[in-house]
């Protein structure tokens, strides 16, 4: 990943938010790699990733999936459910509650309980405390210092910019994953789900990967209705959204310190849709 050269004007709405502190940064993939096209607010300061952790655990998953210390499709979580269901959403238990409300496979209920099940499932395989597995599979390989698991696999990890720069870098060209992991990860799982996506309501179908949302064709959505229907990532209550889209090549990392609300709708997609107009080829 080469430096920051670029622009920060292009993150200057920021600074209208209403928020008390954000930092965030605009990537691109060239063919010479990775740049930081934008930064915005200070890189080093810690802040609660909220739903966001559940990219870097799925991440760290899908490296004990390459390890062969797990697989996709061996059993995990609850009667019925595999790996595979637990990252996709598709397990049947419910956000905070690891009692199955459907069969496996049946609905795409969004879950944290589900990635909790998910980390202990990697524990039990390899006998590392999934935060060490975490660290050793992912973070410190992306030299994430500032990143820790403090909590909930589902959502208790906290970060900096710099550091999901440098995943966001990782999510645009892959180092510790082959490509076809990747292209599985960001492709739908169980198709035609529905569900309901926090904060945006009932979608159908509720496309979902191995633990990346995927943009698709829903409507209304967090990133900009500019973004393709490829563009994957996450956002979290915290305030803290990664989308990577693959048409554009490019990704944007937002960490705030104001829990995700009606605040957030408006200026996150115009944000997105600004990125994107200005950086149009």
């Amino acid at each position: 990943m080469t430096p920051h050269d670029g622009d920060d004007d292009l993150l200057a709405p920021l600074g209208d938010w209403p928020v008390p502190a954000v930092s965030a940064a605009v990537l691109r993939r060239s063919d010479d790699g990775v740049r930081v096209l934008a930064r915005h607010g200070d890189a080093d300061r810690v802040q609660e990733l909220a739903s966001v952790t559940k990219l870097l655990v799925a991440y760290a998953a899908l490296v004990a999936v390459e390890e062969e210390a797990i697989a996709l499709d061996e059993p995990a979580g609850p009667p019925g459910s595999t790996v595979r269901h637990l990252l996709a959403h598709a397990s049947g238990v419910g956000f905070d509650d690891r009692t199955p409300s459907a069969e496996p496979g049946e609905k795409r209920i969004y879950s944290s309980a589900g990635f909790e099940l998910l980390a202990e499932h990697v524990t039990a395989r390899t006998g590392i405390d999934f935060p060490e597995y975490l660290t050793d599979a992912v973070l410190a390989p992306l030299g994430m210092t500032a990143t820790e698991l403090v909590g909930s696999a589902g959502h208790g990890a906290r970060s900096s910019v710099a550091d999901m720069t440098s995943f966001a870098a990782e999510l645009l060209v892959p180092t510790l994953l082959a490509p076809e992991t990747v292209r599985d990860a960001t492709g739908v799982q169980f198709p035609g789900l529905a569900g309901i996506l926090p904060g945006y309501g009932s979608q159908r179908p509720n496309d979902w990967g191995l633990g990346f949302e995927i943009r698709d064709g829903k409507s209304p959505h967090w990133t900009g209705t500019g973004n393709s229907p490829r563009t994957v990532g996450h956002f979290g209550q915290a305030g803290t959204f990664c989308w990577v889209d693959p048409d554009a090549d490019l990704a944007v990392v937002v960490l705030a310190d104001r829990a995700f609300g009606d605040w957030a709708k408006p200026v996150w997609t115009e944000l997105s849709d600004r990125v994107l107009r200005r950086l149009a080829d």
